[in-house]
């Protein structure tokens, strides 16, 4: 059961404003829905992401505005082009859609240069050589141009699937898990740098992954989607801050949830205190006194602080370098999570002092 969101939430744009706009789009197979009345847009050179756990439809969103899908019922337009609807479908070859596939799909027998310049075929040989070079200096990879495919690495082979895509200035540019295969500190190192090549570009793109660091680093807006429905639409800072109900707050982060009473319509009371909240003016009304909540707690809201009186006994910890991961528990058995520096090295059965430092007070209706 999908929980009551009880914190403040960004109105959505109008979607006949933006430049990509999905509107209602539903797809089934089989009388099977993957997915359920999905609406969102995206503004000219904005980035958007769509993020889920595996299955949840957001590929097959990406391959129907691609136009290698067709939808069930919606729509879908680029600019003052309606891609997809009910009664029209334009060709995957004619949207004018760049496509960077997760296993890069470079043709192994051409060199890098050639791989790029191969979507220019419409323009003299000579030109089209002329503006691959130009992108793969764009890339970083000025001096690749006769290198084979697999004479790269993972990393190069991502950017030369990005300045091919990019190469015949589509008009929208698709990312399909482009980070997947590569080591987990190299995506975060990649991903801002396809960020920037993308916005130098002026380029509209739309990537999917189930990876929330990836989906911070390149994004401009994100949406969560979840079996199917598109749960929430916004910026990361919102998604993180604001998340809609408890599947975004748990996907979007980490963080756990701790029993609270209403006090009054601007004030919860839990095992830590009393915490101070202005809901947004038609949730007040759902909020009698006594009313039971579920608070979300981030590990950033919880401050290690000898002085305070607060205590909580560290239960596990997780080194991560800079920082410990903490996982804290209260003396009526809820626990916390705490980034700690790590050169406060605590072990596990110690009891430390923690306050609050809470900037946004999310919580959601109890269900027993």
């Amino acid at each position: 059961m999908t929980d009551n969101f009880l914190s403040s939430k960004t109105s959505p744009k109008t979607v006949n404003e933006d430049y990509l706009a999905v509107d209602g789009v539903s797809i089934e197979y089989a009388q099977h829905k993957i997915l359920r009345d999905v609406s969102f847009g995206l503004e000219r050179g904005e980035i958007g992401c769509l993020l889920g756990p595996s299955g949840c439809g957001k590929t097959t969103l990406l391959r129907a505005i691609a136009g290698f899908d067709r939808i069930s019922s919606g729509g879908i337009r680029l600019g003052e082009k309606k891609l997809s609807s009910g009664k029209a479908f334009i060709p995957a070859e004619q949207r004018s859609i760049g496509m960077v596939f997760q296993d890069y799909a470079l043709f192994p027998h051409l060199s890098v240069l050639k791989n790029i310049a191969f979507g220019l075929h419409k323009i003299p040989k000579r030109k089209a050589n002329k503006k691959a070079s130009a992108l793969l200096e764009q890339v970083g990879l000025g001096d690749k141009e006769n290198a084979m495919p697999h004479q790269l690495s993972g990393g190069e082979q991502q950017r030369v699937a990005l300045a091919r895509a990019l190469a015949p200035q589509p008009n929208l540019l698709l990312l399909d898990e482009p980070f997947s295969n590569l080591d987990v500190d190299l995506r975060e190192t990649l991903s801002r740098d396809v960020r920037e090549i993308i916005k130098q570009s002026n380029t509209t793109a739309l990537m999917v992954t189930h990876d929330q660091h990836e989906a911070f680093a390149i994004s401009d807006s994100i949406g969560v989607i979840h079996n199917g429905v598109l749960e929430q639409w916004g910026s990361s800072y919102g998604i993180y801050h604001q998340p809609i109900n408890a599947f975004v707050a748990n996907f979007v982060g980490q963080g756990v949830f701790l029993n609270g009473v209403i006090q009054t319509p601007q004030c919860v009371e839990t095992t830590i205190g009393k915490l101070d909240y202005n809901p947004p003016l038609p949730i007040k009304t759902h909020l009698s006194p006594g009313s039971r909540v579920k608070v979300l707690i981030r590990p950033d809201d919880i401050i290690h602080d000898d002085n305070s009186a607060l205590v909580a006994t560290v239960v596990s910890r997780h080194f991560r370098g800079a920082d410990f991961l903490y996982i804290l528990m209260l003396a009526n058995g809820e626990k916390l999570l705490a980034f700690v520096p790590s050169h406060h090295d605590h072990t596990v059965g110690e009891s430390i002092g923690i306050r609050l430092e809470i900037n946004h007070v999310v919580i959601f209706q109890h269900e027993d």
